[in-house]
């Protein structure tokens, strides 16, 4: 069974510019610089106006880690995103990959960054899958709540990007 994940933003911004804010070269770099944790890095990139597809890896430290995760896995975490965009009508349609090091299992989401009255909502579902026998739904539990505080993060991240982009 799937842990499932559900996150929306708001956004005071047009659509282009809070897909620019959400898939730009400069942004995302930043905004693993800021909070993308130890040896973060974008791995591929490409972006223009009908959408965008990139790879980045985010690091855990394994001081961070619940007990749990530290006995499946010793040492740091590293979690491999893989984001795809394109251009849906008046907004956006994505869809995330991501794994993570030393795990049996993967995360998929479907990310819609959509016009809403004068700004833009950025609206993300989707699940956790750990493959581990009794184990797996603790941890897709864990992994779920640290994913959404995670785009909630990323969010502000972006409206403070916006902010200082004007």
């Amino acid at each position: 069974m799937a842990s499932r994940i559900e996150h929306r933003a708001e956004y005071a911004y047009g659509v282009s510019e809070v897909f620019r804010a959400e898939t730009g070269d400069e942004a995302l770099k930043a905004r693993l610089a800021e909070i993308g944790g130890k040896n973060s890095a974008l791995l591929s990139h490409s972006a223009d106006e009908n959408g965008a597809r990139y790879q980045l890896r985010q690091g855990i430290e394994a001081e961070k880690l619940p007990p749990i995760v530290r006995k499946l896995q010793p040492g740091d975490l590293y979690v491999d995103r893989e984001h795809t965009f394109t251009r849906d009508g008046d907004g956006y349609t994505g869809t995330a990959r991501a794994t993570v090091s030393g795990m049996p299992g993967e995360i998929t989401a479907r990310t819609e960054i959509r016009p809403a009255g004068d700004g833009t909502v950025v609206q993300t579902r989707g699940e956790v899958k750990v493959r581990i026998p009794l184990v797996g739904g603790k941890l897709e539990s864990f992994v779920a709540a640290e994913l959404t505080t995670l785009l909630a993060r990323e969010a502000e991240f972006s409206r403070e990007w916006l902010g200082r982009a004007r």
